[in-house]
């Protein structure tokens, strides 16, 4: 399979490449065209991606984490890519997952004022999500994302056969992320994941290119609209972040290392659900079809964190927020979702008591 998606507004144009055993030649292609190519790798996969021989290449591996999205990072990265020589006529292009692609997204955003870059995910979630978007950012104290950029990658690619180096731990992060999807936007598309999830987290060829697929173009239809977020209803891009306002601030809590970030998203979810349900949103019976497919594919959906006051006050760090009063991302039917405002954080933990 192979699908070229070109989005094109008038603030930014990017395309998305879905093509198979594709990462050499591609990066070759972008090297032969260019004098000075910066290529950003994750190096627990530099054994898997075969990048010899190729020209006008500098490779810089890092060891990635949730923990390399930091301001000390980002000052150190950008430093050796200053001594390196970069200019602005340099390409940047990130190989590996979603905090890589994060990290470097930013950096080509800001170093000299902003340089071209090629975005190739190597996980299945940032497949679906953090490499669509353009959304770059850095972690603080205070929470997650918090220093960042709207700043469009010039191409992504996305070759499905790296995911057969991943863990199924990996696989099901990444799957929380296409489940998200369905939730917010596609109820048919959520009825063929419960038809479908033993092939997908088994990584069946077909079925994962069209969940892979299926999830970008629903994400791209938020951003497409609202692409820097501006947005206060239900056609908003903050409609994706159904699951993370818990699940952001429950990896706060624990500082990115009890649960990987679909993981804490997957609680997040659970919990966001919950507290749709008991906004008289969403109904008991869509709620416990939800919460039976989760248990189903083995996804997290709790955690104690979620009953405890300390939690409230990550939350109200939210980007989303103003001032004490919180709002969500909720979803009112499986396939449908909607902007709450202004849920007070009081009556938020009292909610988060009772589910």
């Amino acid at each position: 399979m192979k699908t070229e998606i070109k989005i094109k507004n008038k603030n930014f144009e990017t395309s998305i490449l879905i093509k198979k055993n594709h990462i050499s030649n591609f990066v070759k292609n972008i090297s032969y065209k260019n004098e000075r190519v910066f290529c950003i790798l994750d190096s627990k996969i530099k054994n898997k991606v075969n990048l010899k021989g190729i020209k006008n290449i500098n490779v810089v591996n890092i060891q990635c984490g949730e923990n390399i999205k930091s301001i000390d990072v980002f000052k150190k990265l950008t430093e050796k890519l200053i001594k390196l020589k970069i200019n602005r006529k340099s390409i940047i292009i990130a190989i590996g997952g979603g905090t890589l692609g994060d990290l470097v997204g930013f950096i080509a955003s800001t170093l000299l004022r902003g340089l071209e870059f090629y975005l190739i995910p190597t996980t299945l979630l940032s497949q679906v999500d953090s490499s669509i978007g353009g959304k770059n950012g850095i972690n603080t104290i205070y929470g997650k994302n918090l220093i960042g950029t709207f700043y469009q990658p010039k191409k992504v690619l996305i070759d499905i056969s790296i995911l057969k180096s991943l863990s199924k731990r990996e696989i099901k992060a990444g799957y929380s992320e296409i489940v998200k999807h369905a939730l917010i936007n596609d109820y048919i598309f959520f009825c063929w994941l419960e038809r479908n999830i033993n092939k997908l987290l088994n990584l069946n060829k077909s079925i994962l290119e069209k969940a892979i697929y299926k999830s970008i173009m629903i994400k791209l239809s938020y951003v497409k609209n609202d692409e820097k977020e501006n947005l206060l209803n239900n056609h908003s891009r903050a409609m994706l972040n159904f699951g993370h306002t818990i699940g952001h601030a429950i990896e706060n809590h624990y500082n990115y290392k009890k649960f990987n970030h679909g993981e804490a998203i997957s609680i997040g979810m659970i919990t966001e659900a919950k507290i749709s349900n008991h906004l008289g949103l969403l109904s008991c019976d869509e709620l416990n079809r939800i919460v039976i497919h989760f248990k189903k594919c083995k996804l997290k959906i709790f955690d104690r964190i979620i009953k405890e006051k300390k939690l409230i006050k990550i939350i109200t760090k939210d980007k989303k927020n103003f001032k004490d009063n919180i709002n969500f991302s909720l979803i009112n039917n499986i396939g449908s979702s909607i902007f709450y405002k202004k849920l007070d954080k009081d009556k938020v933990y009292k909610i988060l008591q009772n589910i």
